[in-house]
């Protein structure tokens, strides 16, 4: 039986639920309240994904400026530094300060310590509140703050799957830019609201590990 060793916890704003980071022998783990498993050290390719993806579909991604909500165990920040240039700017919201101490601490070494890099900069901060700040602003908006569309952790995270939170998001890009959900599970519901807007709408199927067993959900809007 795996044994985990708890190093912190903290809440969640908005909810009666908090965040747990675990390390075993391997890996580390961040669970909800209750247990559930939320991601891992060793389970990260749909992570990856969410940032890869969308970077791969802009003509230029040289000086792209990126908005990631989320920053989990940095993976997906890792993944969008690999894919723009020098000149780029990549903004991370995440609204449990905990969770940037974690990457700054002992979860740095497992993506990179992508927080280092010169062209990052942190917002404690709803994501929500920065799109809609933004016109035109973003080339890449890549949002993971819950399980997908179905609200999970917190029920403020739901306007950000609205018709409302789209069509906020949209605004928020430049021309050409990308708009991209990570989700646990598909959702039929979703994509279609997602396709109503008029953007063209991919959905990628990502293995969280490897090339078998669980895969996870990207959607790529355009």
């Amino acid at each position: 039986m795996r044994k985990l060793i708890p190093l912190g916890t903290a809440p969640i704003p908005g909810s009666d639920k908090s965040l747990t980071l675990y390390r075993s022998k391997d890996d580390f783990h961040i669970n909800l309240t209750g247990g559930l498993e939320l991601m891992s050290t060793r389970r990260h390719g749909s992570e990856d994904a969410l940032g890869y993806l969308p970077c791969r579909r802009l003509a230029d991604a040289s000086a792209a400026c990126v908005l990631i909500g989320g920053l989990g165990m940095g993976f997906t920040l890792a993944a969008v530094l690999t894919e723009v240039g020098e000149a780029a700017e990549v903004t991370v919201a995440e609204l449990i300060p905990e969770v940037v101490e974690w990457n700054r601490g002992p979860l740095g070494d497992a993506s990179g310590r992508p927080l280092d890099d010169p062209r990052v900069r942190i917002e404690i901060a709803d994501v929500a509140t920065l799109i809609g700040a933004a016109q035109a602003t973003y080339d890449v908006i890549a949002l993971d703050v819950d399980n997908g569309a179905e609200d999970f952790t917190t029920g403020d995270n739901s306007r950000l799957y609205s018709d409302a939170g789209i069509a906020a998001a949209r605004a928020a890009l430049r021309p050409g830019g990308v708009l991209a959900y990570w989700s646990a599970d598909p959702d039929a519901r979703f994509k279609a609201r997602l396709a109503a807007t008029g953007m063209k709408v991919e959905e990628h199927r990502v293995h969280a590990f490897g090339n078998k067993g669980t895969q996870n959900v990207i959607w790529l809007a355009t």
